[in-house]
């Protein structure tokens, strides 16, 4: 039996298979670090690096590659601005839709002293922005959101959001996990302080790899979290005072350098525009196709506008867990069943403590594929009467 992968929102499979080249090549080709030699194969690495940081400055629209954080992934971006940033006495706000990359280093830091409120979100998973304001206080120093949902696709007016916190001088961290690559990101039209993305998303990179993107006032109040050799100001056992330097020690991920490199130059070429025109067919199709389909509920909007690509299904007569092990095993889709890492976004959609049969396609899912996830679901409910 042939399998269908709808798993995107966790990470994108296949990859481009530029991805795989580029990183085969770095394997056995290459093979230097960076900052660490002069030699020839350093430098392809040191300037594949340089090329990486700009690519992702271009699809985000901000201009300053020694602002551009190179990271583990999207939980140690989040991680780096939220504890390198918040001190004990400070205030955050976030939202009621947030994932436990935001909520558990909330948490850890406010058993550290630092307060923090949530914004509540409508039954789709919206936020209305005009709702931060009665929840600013005096030593309010963070905003941080998710851009879209990953358990009900709802994607947050970042604009606006954005245009309150500037206002009053408060930065504004912008968790993009499900909607970089395929959503056009303003870094500094929105007025964004940090933007953590994952590279193995819709960016359809590696895993392993993000990026932070800062803007010169808030990296400059960041404490970083990890401090050590950089291969640069070797002579001071000090940590450098410059970017990027001051917040990448450490030997970098040089395999998932090349292989997230691979993948943004395949999302510039392109064009973002047509990602997301592409997720907009498959989404309808998927929407349309559930709409007459009994005894299941959707968790987050029935409507396009500001969402993502990410379908939420709770069987009403089944526990969802055995749904989609019946999706696998007679049907060969593949999906995510659960709480997805997001207790308080479920609670907000009125899906908890059962979770959800998630259904995400990418990039390389055709409509076929959807037709026979729809149909799935249909055989799954009608064998339950």
């Amino acid at each position: 039996m042939s399998q269908i992968y709808l798993d995107n929102a966790a990470t994108s499979f296949p990859k481009p298979p530029a991805v795989a080249t580029s990183m085969t090549r770095y394997l056995t080709e290459v093979g230097a670090s960076i900052n660490r030699g002069v030699y020839a194969r350093a430098q392809d690495a040191g300037m594949t690096t340089l090329l990486l940081r700009e690519g992702l400055c271009k699809l985000f629209h901000h201009s300053d590659p020694t602002h551009c954080i190179l990271t583990s992934g999207n939980t140690m971006g989040l991680n780096m601005a939220l504890r390198g940033w918040l001190k004990p006495g400070d205030h955050c706000i976030t939202s009621s839709m947030e994932h436990n990359a935001v909520m558990r280093p909330l948490h850890s830091l406010a058993d550290q002293g630092v307060a923090f409120d949530r914004v509540p979100c409508n039954g789709e998973g919206y936020l209305d922005p005009a709702d931060l304001l009665p929840l600013l206080r005096p030593n309010t120093r963070l905003v941080v959101i998710a851009h879209g949902s990953n358990v009900g696709g709802g994607i947050q007016d970042a604009a606006a959001i954005g245009k309150i916190c500037r206002e009053r001088g408060i930065p504004l961290l912008l968790d993009a996990a499900q909607t970089a690559g395929h959503w056009d990101i303003d870094f500094e039209g929105w007025g964004l302080s940090a933007l953590s993305v994952p590279g193995h998303k819709g960016l359809m990179g590696p895993s392993g790899i993000g990026a932070l993107l800062l803007s010169p006032e808030f990296a400059k109040g960041l404490t970083p979290l990890i401090t050590g050799g950089t291969g640069s100001a070797s002579d001071s056992e000090r940590q450098p005072t410059y970017m990027p330097d001051r917040l990448e020690s450490g030997t970098p991920n040089l395999p998932g350098i090349y292989g997230l490199h691979a993948a943004v130059e395949f999302i510039l070429e392109t064009g973002v525009e047509t990602f997301r025109r592409r997720e907009e067919e498959l989404t309808s199709q998927f929407l349309a196709g559930l709409q007459d389909i009994p005894n299941i509920r959707l968790a987050g909007p029935w409507t396009l506008e500001n969402r993502a690509g990410v379908i939420s299904v709770d069987f009403l007569e089944q526990d969802n867990a055995e749904a989609a092990f019946c999706l696998e095993q007679q049907f060969g889709i593949l999906t995510r069943c659960g709480l997805h890492c997001a207790p308080a976004a479920h609670r907000t959609l009125g899906t908890f403590p059962q979770g959800t049969v998630r259904f995400s396609p990418g990039w390389y899912t055709s409509p076929e594929e959807v037709a026979a996830a729809i149909a799935a679901v249909q055989g799954i409910v009608s064998g339950m009467r």
